[in-house]
Order: structure tokens, then sequence, then C-alpha cells
């Protein structure tokens, strides 16, 4: 099969897909990998590097897409590269469609099999190709809103770590998902008061069990809302698979914090769960609303672009040779978990939470192999 690896032009986005090592086994298993010059210059990986494993250096994303039987990128297909997509294409990337209206219908329209990286799902309901950068953008979001509580940058001016006799920060994460934890992790480390919220008790109390000097509080409108006028830092994490996150911190909620505290919105390349959120770049990453700082940047772990790309390819290579070794309907038809991932196939739409986000019809994947729709 021939691999492309297109270089990645989402505002700020410096991962790549591929790593050399694996061009080098793609390579060794009889495939051909086509990398676009500069694809990883942003991740530290050089041009020489993918020629010694064994790349093809293509010029354009244009050559790549024209030739290649599978296309594995890192973020959704750009309005530029709409016209790049043909029938019958392989594309394996992070999709986020059900806020996506336009790139859907385009997926569908040009008879793409697309695959997303966020609903690949294990038979445990596991996320494993979400997990590695959940765990990014999670460490990322307290970092983020440290920053951006700077008087300097619009915040209140409030250190989360404190001092001797100064408080520490306030920091409510909604959502105890991966990185609902991780930011946990980080924003403890650092000696912030942490509270977090979710729906079910299991997963609070095995977050109890792992993490130290955190308070952790059953999900309810009237517990988010006792605690955001006490709140330095709201993190969004909340995540339903393939879905629009549902807007659980509504404008009345965000009217409640005080000026200069800040909302960072993990959840906004699934629309955001938080009213006031709309998506920014990592050129322009914040706006206020009602004097707060809100940071909704949709492609977080690409400003760590060395440690992303290394942390996304260790979990998406094993699914790129399987689709190279295998091709896309026998991979599928023999790994359930890559068979959830795939949204667009045969021009049907074939993720029904999407379909239902987006009010579509929607087909179930074996009848859109089959060619039924």
């Amino acid at each position: 099969m021939i691999i492309g690896v297109p270089k990645e032009i989402k505002d700020h986005e410096y991962r790549v897909s591929i790593t050399p090592a694996g061009v080098q086994q793609l390579v060794k298993a009889g495939h051909t990998a086509l990398v676009q010059e500069g694809a990883g210059k942003g991740s530290a990986l050089s041009d020489e590097d993918y020629r010694q494993a064994g790349a093809m250096l293509m010029d354009s994303a244009g050559e790549i897409f024209a030739e290649a039987n599978a296309i594995v990128k890192v973020k959704e297909p750009q309005p530029s590269e709409f016209d790049l997509l043909k029938p019958g294409l392989i594309l394996f990337t992070y999709l986020h469609l059900a806020p996506e209206p336009v790139l859907t219908r385009e997926l569908m329209r040009r008879n793409v099999a697309a695959i997303g990286y966020e609903t690949v799902q294990l038979q445990d309901g596991g996320l494993p190709l979400l997990t590695p950068m959940s765990e990014v953008a999670g460490r990322m979001a307290i970092y983020e809103a440290a920053k951006y509580l700077e008087s300097a940058r619009g915040g209140k001016g409030v250190l989360l770590s404190g001092v001797p006799g100064a408080r520490p920060g306030r920091v409510t994460i909604l959502g105890g998902g991966t990185a609902g934890l991780n930011a946990a992790k980080v924003a403890a480390g650092m000696g912030a008061l942490v509270t977090i919220l979710d729906l079910s008790l299991p997963r609070l109390r095995f977050l109890d069990d792992v993490l130290h000097n955190v308070t952790t509080l059953i999900y309810t409108p009237l517990a988010l809302n006792d605690l955001l006028p006490h709140t330095d830092a709201l993190i969004g994490t909340v995540l339903v698979r393939g879905a629009r996150a549902p807007k659980l911190v509504t404008r009345e909620m965000v009217g409640r914090m005080e000026k200069g505290s800040v909302i960072v919105d993990v959840s906004i390349d699934q629309g955001g769960c938080v009213e006031t959120s709309r998506p920014t770049t990592h050129s322009d990453p914040t706006f206020i609303v009602d004097g707060v700082v809100h940071y909704c940047v949709t492609n977080m772990p690409g400003a760590v672009a060395h440690t992303s790309t290394v942390a996304l390819t260790n979990a998406t290579f094993p699914y790129v040779m399987k689709l190279a070794n295998r091709g896309f309907a026998a991979a599928v038809k023999e790994d359930a978990s890559l068979a959830k991932g795939v949204n667009v196939c045969n021009g049907q739409l074939t993720n029904e939470a999407v379909a239902q986000a987006l009010d579509l019809p929607y087909t179930p994947l074996e009848a859109a192999l089959a060619g039924r729709g």
C-alpha cells in the first residue's frame, strides 16, 4: 500500500502523523511511504531522518494525495485540502465531526473511507487513540490556566501554587476522564486546591485512590454552580464519544465567576462544554466574556509537538500497519475496535453519534461496506 504523510496545515499544528521509525517498519513490510518535505520539522524530525528510514520525500501535499491509497494525518482536512480528497481514499486522522457539518458532507460526497482516531474504541470502552492526546491536553490545560491567570494576560493575578501566607489557586475540573485526571495531577502537584466533578461514583472512587489532596464530587448543576464563584480556573474535559459535548456550563454560570478567572475548555474539539466557548487557535488563543478569560484552542497538543507526536504515534501506528497490511475492508472487519472508528464509508455516515449531532442519516458500517444505504 502507498501511505501518504502530508504536512499539517492547521494553525500552529506542528505534529506529524508517522515518525521515521514507523516509516522504517512500513517500508520493511513492503509498503511505500510518501512524506511531504518539512512534515516533521515542527516535531524536531528532519527530512533526512525520513529519507534514511526509506521514505520518498515529496514536494507537495497534492502529489501525496494523488498517489497515496491511504492518508495518515493528525488533524482533520482543512478546506484547502477538500479538493485533494478522492473516492476510495483511506483517511486516518482525528476528525471530531460532530461540530463539523461541512467537513462531514465533504467526506461523504467525495466517497472517502474516513476513520477518526477519537472514535476507535476497545471492548472495555477505552479510547486508545484519544488517550495520549487527552493526557497531553489535560496537563497543558493547567499550564495554560496558570499563564492566563497572570495579571498581564487579563487574569486575576493568582499563582496556582500560592506561597506561604497567600492562598493557592482553586481549580475546578469538570469531567474525571483521562484529560481530567491528568489536569488534576498537574494542578495538585503545583499545590492548587483541586475539585473534580464527574457523574460516575466508581470513577470518583478511582480518582480518590490515585490522587492526593483532591476533592471529588458527583456532578450536579447545583454543585457546579456553588463552586464557580470561588473558582480561579475551570477546566472543561467532558467527553461523549463521537458526539457533541453537552453544554454543562451556561452563560449565567460563567457570569457567577470572578473577573479575571480562566476557563480552559479542553472539550472544544467536540463543540465545547461551556456555552460561551468558541474555537480559538494558538495564534489567537483567548477571548473574554463577562470578564472571564476563555482559552479554547482546538489542537492544544500541537504546541508541544515532539512529545505529542511520539505519544500519538505510539498508539496509532499498530492500526496504520494493520490497514496497510490488510486493506480497509478486511482490517475493519477483523478488528472491532478499528471498525468503531469508521465515521464515513462509501458515501454513508457510519457513526451514529455524529449522525444524531448533525441530523443526518445513519448507516451501520456493515451495510455501508456492502454498498447498502
